[in-house]
């Protein structure tokens, strides 16, 4: 799937929060979504990289930010407001799929 094919929710709540920090960072979530069938797993596995982001070492973030990489306070700040919007359109995605 696209980005373009995300919900306005999602997009926002993941990238539009991660390119605050770094187009490095949303360039990884841009990515991820070519690898994903639907809007769930992308999701799913933008959780997934989050949570794998927060416990990333600094040689890691060298090679994912391209050799620069943002301040590591910063980046968690940001990966933990992701978390939460994540949170967010899960919810959504529950009252939606509960209507009637």
């Amino acid at each position: 799937m696209d980005t373009d094919d995300l919900s306005t929710e999602t997009y926002s709540g993941i990238l539009g929060e991660a390119e605050k920090l770094s187009h490095d960072l949303t360039l990884q979530y841009g990515i991820l979504s070519y690898e994903c069938s639907n809007e769930q797993e992308y999701i799913d596995n933008a959780e997934k990289l989050t949570k794998r982001l927060i416990k990333a070492k600094s040689y890691d973030l060298d090679e994912i930010f391209f050799g620069n990489p943002p301040n590591k306070e910063d980046l968690n700040n940001t990966l933990s407001m992701i978390l939460k919007n994540i949170e967010k359109i899960k919810n959504i995605e529950k009252i939606k799929n509960n209507s009637y």
